[in-house]
């Protein structure tokens, strides 16, 4: 079984798309499975070629919120990483709301687009950092319940250092616990805030401490 992470990508720009391919294709663990230029074609190779990672554009041919939508829940296992110039909120809510993994800006650096895809094949979440510094304090699609948010203390702990841009490994290490451990919490704190990934869950606590002047932690193991 090969190692190397399958990569996709699907862009109607063809000069574009070949310099990224190209770039991708000088990293000794990637392999580019294939290429294309519409949302169909996106659907079409993610059910054929099954690639970890989906690079995809927001502004092409087709409808591609959907095309997300329907490989997120088609595909669960092929993880779409946004590759645009569009720095619209409105895009990078739609495509995380659709499922998407991560969203990145195409002035990104080769090196910078290969930590996203590293990244996102591991099933957590990328943003272009000062993008997702405007979506951490203007998310408002998903509302955190408002009679508190039930979090033991060790997750209240924990979502606060990843609130503060730290990975799962720098949480980990700062806390003296293991990875997988982190990577626990996490999960149990994304299911209480119904948010689908770290960012979602990262805004949804950022709103409910702008809004409130206590923090209400449920009572449980730490």
């Amino acid at each position: 079984m090969s190692d190397k992470i399958k990569v996709g990508i699907v862009d109607d720009h063809p000069l574009l798309r070949q310099g990224v391919a190209a770039t991708l294709g000088r990293v000794e663990d990637f392999e580019v499975v294939e290429q294309g230029g519409c949302a169909d074609e996106a659907r079409e190779i993610s059910a054929r070629c099954q690639p970890d990672v989906l690079l995809m554009d927001v502004n092409m041919p087709g409808d591609t919120f959907a095309a997300v939508r329907a490989i997120s829940k088609a595909q669960p296992k092929v993880k779409v990483l946004m590759l645009t110039v569009s720095e619209s909120e409105d895009d990078a809510y739609s495509a995380l709301e659709g499922g998407a993994q991560g969203y990145v800006l195409k002035g990104v650096s080769g090196p910078e687009l290969i930590q996203a895809i590293r990244t996102v094949a591991k099933g957590e979440t990328f943003i272009t950092p000062a993008l997702a510094t405007r979506l951490l304090s203007n998310f408002r699609k998903h509302q955190t319940e408002q009679r508190g948010v039930d979090l033991t203390h060790r997750e209240e702990q924990i979502i606060r250092e990843v609130a503060n841009g730290l990975t799962n490994r720098e949480v980990a290490a700062k806390l003296g616990l293991s990875e997988k451990t982190v990577k626990y919490y996490m999960t149990n704190v994304m299911q209480k805030l119904h948010a689908r990934n770290r960012v979602e869950a990262v805004a949804a606590v950022r709103r409910y401490w702008e809004s409130h002047k206590t923090w209400t932690v449920g009572i449980g193991a730490p």
